[in-house]
């Protein structure tokens, strides 16, 4: 019941999280555009008004060319700022749901316990563990040490008593582990999405200069080139981003499902060598 309080705490704390992260993210996207990177100091204001120095200037710096990539430049910012916040998010808490120590020796010091028969050994491993791995181990040691004694129940009933009882277990944590990646994998595609769309934005601003009549708009035209490849870098690398961020995290859970299936195999295997 308690490792199910807190599991239900952590979801809520995640989704609250998830809602918060997107809307943290939109707005410090378009502060950084605003205030950050129009700021007329990044442009060239000779015999330009200021209010035109933003618009009209010529770009001096790293900044000011960002800034021409238009108004998707918040978006893809909120799309990076949005992946970095999540995966710290995530980071802090695969950590915590790993628990002390490496994962492999909790596993082959339980198996060592259980060729012992020593299960109240083993529940207090899992005490001082402290992870969602050692939540499915003392959940499916718990039941074993009932069924045990039971007598009403025959070996397979018994049995299948304990595979229940890790699978409960187990479907209990990984959504913990899993929640919020899809936001990531979401990421990946909208970064490539939204910075086509201001790639496409920008080269239409370009060949609208190309077609004035006369001599072309160089301003104009190179204002269209630079919202064209700003936008196209910053899709890519929000992409590159949540890319490697869900591979990575995905590889975690994908190793702890593992040891959890493994920890529970031995168990299994250990009351039907010892009710054989």
């Amino acid at each position: 019941m308690s490792n199910q309080k807190k599991n239900s705490g952590q979801s809520v704390f995640a989704a609250y999280f998830a809602g918060a992260s997107i809307l943290v993210a939109l707005l410090t996207g378009v502060l950084i555009y605003t205030f950050i990177m129009g700021n007329p100091a990044n442009f060239e204001g000779a015999g330009l008004k200021p209010e035109e120095i933003v618009e009209k200037g010529h770009p001096h710096n790293i900044l000011g060319i960002i800034h021409r990539g238009g108004f998707i430049v918040p978006l893809l910012l909120a799309v990076n700022i949005t992946v970095i916040l999540v995966s710290i998010e995530r980071f802090i808490t695969l950590s915590v749901a790993a628990g002390k120590g490496n994962a492999s020796a909790f596993v082959h010091q339980m198996q060592s316990l259980l060729a012992k028969n020593d299960l109240d050994g083993a529940i207090k491993s899992c005490d001082v563990q402290k992870g969602s791995l050692a939540n499915v181990i003392k959940s499916g040691l718990t039941r074993y040490k009932i069924v045990k004694s039971n007598e009403s129940l025959n070996r397979d009933e018994k049995k299948a008593a304990i595979e229940k009882e890790l699978e409960e277990a187990t479907s209990l944590e990984l959504p913990m582990l899993s929640r919020n990646l899809v936001i990531v994998s979401t990421m990946a595609s909208i970064g490539t999405l939204v910075g086509l769309i201001g790639t496409v934005f920008g080269m239409i601003r370009a060949f609208a200069a190309l077609a004035n009549a006369g001599a072309p708009d160089t301003a104009a035209l190179a204002t269209g080139i630079s919202e064209a490849l700003v936008n196209t870098a910053f899709g890519i690398i929000g992409s590159t981003l949540a890319i490697i961020s869900y591979n990575y995290f995905s590889n975690r859970i994908d190793g702890m499902t593992h040891a959890m299936d493994e920890a529970g195999y031995s168990i299994v295997s250990n009351f039907q060598a010892n009710h054989s």
